[in-house]
């Protein structure tokens, strides 16, 4: 009996030690990322379009994990947005302010942290930052922006600076990308945890879709955004002309012209608007943009549910911190406008889903505000890294696990690469506000116009107007709102140490 006794206490230490050692194992972070796929386009976001696009490995991904409704770049457009991301700084603290610039090899990177704290690496798919990868065990990456079709991969043995090198690799673009980090994934040991980042091309113009998403949506007719046919100017007082989809109907226009010369292709060609007034056109531009969009957004989420199919069968699901969200956002018609760039909602918006059953809640949603340089220090908080004093984000972990976390109060937001019709500017969003200043000026960075444009103000209130048309900076009844942004956005802006363009004084009417 005495043995029977020693021997049950021995296997149940066994097995408390088991269930320990599991606790205390470093998990495996899965970080996927497409490329302007807007929370207009998720389908877990609501709005008009939540109907229609496919989005089962998304909706997996949400119901057994914490969808974020906050989250914010910090400068929208590709190349920045990525850098702030792997370094958790901003652009003026990482050098990389527009689409021209390079993230320095010698860069203080959360794959170089990780690393060294005994992660296996790797990046795949898109990388954009034309520097080499480093702190990456692994990488095969896209030249450059990369094409959708047949894409060039290129890797350590054959690096090429920039949009330069790569071997092709049949299919497309999304598919590849999935199933090479599938392979790397299966080639990993079990006992060594890893980090992979799975960048998409997808869902950046030119918007190409493999053939099985052709026919999806063929005969519907999409409902367009309230704001779709917002003139410029206009009574609404946005100071900015924007990015009109008009031009991608140009451009649509340009490359039927002369489809050798023109800079991309496009699909679903020809595009017939004979005989339209520009009303019409902007309508029937809108059904093709957004559902080109949708279809090569169903391409990512087929390679979402792909992936996790993998893992599972692998039995590493559990074990795995999964994000999946876009390096910014991107307007879908809002304000008559395609791209992004701006610090409005549909652009700066990222939308963000993690799972990770074993410390968070499933189906949860959370509404605190964060930037995009809280992610890699979120993530090293769950490896148990430590965070490098020079990173300016902060990690979230506590507020999704439920527990009590000081929250931010405002996001702050700067936009470098100047254009007359898309000025630079800078601006801070609480809950309830934003304050954004246009101040125009290229200040010499690379890419920027250097015609300057008039300095402005605009000022939202998000709860009485969620969706931006109205700019009620010259409203009276927000006099006292406006003076406390803008003390706010002084104070934001020195404590990210963002000292290049002073915030002027405010120059109020009564």
């Amino acid at each position: 009996m005495r043995g029977f006794q020693i021997l049950v206490t021995v296997l149940a230490f066994s097995v408390l030690n088991s269930c320990t050692l599991e606790e205390e194992r470093a998990p495996n972070i899965l970080f996927i990322m497409s490329d302007d796929h807007t929370s207009q386009a998720w389908g877990i976001y609501g709005g008009l379009l939540a109907p229609y696009v496919k989005n089962d490995g998304i909706k997996t991904l949400a119901e057994q994990g914490v969808t974020l409704e906050n989250m914010f770049t910090t400068n929208s457009i590709c190349v920045p947005s990525r850098a702030a991301l792997l370094t958790g700084v901003m652009s003026h603290k990482n050098d990389v302010y527009t689409l021209g610039d390079a993230l320095s090899t010698d860069s203080l990177t959360i794959a170089g942290l990780l690393s060294d704290a005994g992660y296996s690496t790797a990046i795949i798919g898109k990388w954009h930052l034309k520097e080499e990868p480093t702190g990456f065990d692994y990488y095969k990456v896209l030249p450059g922006q990369g094409r959708y079709f047949n894409p060039l991969l290129k890797t350590k043995e054959n690096w090429e600076y920039g949009g330069k090198g790569g071997t092709i690799h049949e299919g497309f673009s999304s598919d590849i990308i999935g199933d090479e980090s599938i392979k790397w994934i299966k080639a990993q040991d079990q006992n060594q945890p890893f980090f992979l980042m799975t960048h998409f091309k997808a869902t950046h113009e030119p918007f190409h879709y493999p053939e099985r998403h052709a026919e999806l949506l063929a005969n519907v007719e999409i409902p367009e955004p309230e704001s779709l046919l917002e003139p410029y100017p206009n009574p609404t007082g946005r100071t900015f002309k924007g990015q009109l989809l008009d031009n991608l109907t140009k451009r649509w226009m340009r490359y039927q012209e002369k489809p050798n010369e023109f800079w991309t292709d496009y699909p679903g060609m020809p595009f017939d608007i004979s005989g339209l007034d520009s009303i019409q056109i902007r309508k029937k531009s809108y059904q093709k943009f957004v559902k080109d969009f949708i279809r090569c957004g169903a391409a990512i989420d087929d390679n979402i549910e792909k992936i996790l199919a993998a893992l599972k069968e692998r039995e590493q699901l559990e074990n795995t911190i999964i994000i999946y969200t876009s390096d910014q956002g991107y307007f879908l018609g809002e304000h008559g406008f395609f791209d992004k760039r701006m610090m409005l909602e549909e652009s700066a918006r990222m939308p963000f889903v993690v799972r990770y059953p074993k410390k968070l809640p499933q189906g949860k949603r959370h509404d605190a505000l964060l930037m995009n340089i809280d992610i890699p220090v979120f993530i090293l908080d769950y490896a148990q890294v430590p965070i490098p004093e020079q990173m300016q984000g902060q990690s979230f972990r506590a507020l999704l696990e439920g527990n009590a976390q000081e929250e931010r109060e405002y996001t702050y937001y700067r936009y470098w690469e100047h254009s007359p019709n898309r000025p630079a500017h800078f601006g801070i969003r609480s809950k309830d506000f934003k304050l954004i200043y246009y101040y125009g000026e290229a200040l010499d960075m690379r890419n920027a116009t250097k015609q300057n444009t008039d300095p402005s103000w605009e000022f939202y209130d998000l709860r009485a107007d969620p969706k931006e048309r109205i700019n009620a900076f010259s409203n009276p009844e927000y006099r006292a709102e406006i003076v406390v942004m803008h003390e706010a956005l002084k104070k934001q802006k020195a404590y990210y140490q963002d000292h290049q363009t002073e915030v002027p004084e405010l120059e109020l009417k009564n």
